[in-house]
């Protein structure tokens, strides 16, 4: 399934889940968990912003917001590639969104 740009890949959310499981209680669990996803994404962000602004110049703040929220692949777009990649549960979960 192709991933919306500033979600964090699988691997780094099992080492963010392994890494929080130290803490003491369950509200710290997710404390830490949150925290980390933060950080990860501001990042990301910050790295986007970097590359994009000296290619886009002169720029305005609407150009900026566009290129870093890309819109999610539609429910079309996931079910092709759900089936594309013979993804059943992912293309039956995508099949159940759509409207009637």
């Amino acid at each position: 399934m192709t991933q919306h740009p500033v979600i964090p890949p699988p691997e780094l959310v099992q080492h963010w889940s392994d890494e929080a499981l130290t803490a003491s209680g369950m509200f710290e669990v997710k404390m830490k968990f949150a925290a980390l996803a933060a950080q990860w994404g501001a990042n990301q962000e910050l790295e986007a912003c970097c590359e994009w602004i000296p290619k886009a110049t002169p720029w305005d703040a609407e150009q900026l917001r566009a290129a870093r929220r890309p819109k999610p692949p539609s429910l079309k777009e996931q079910l092709a590639v759900a089936l594309q990649n013979e993804d059943i549960g992912t293309a039956l979960r995508r099949v159940e969104q759509l409207d009637d």
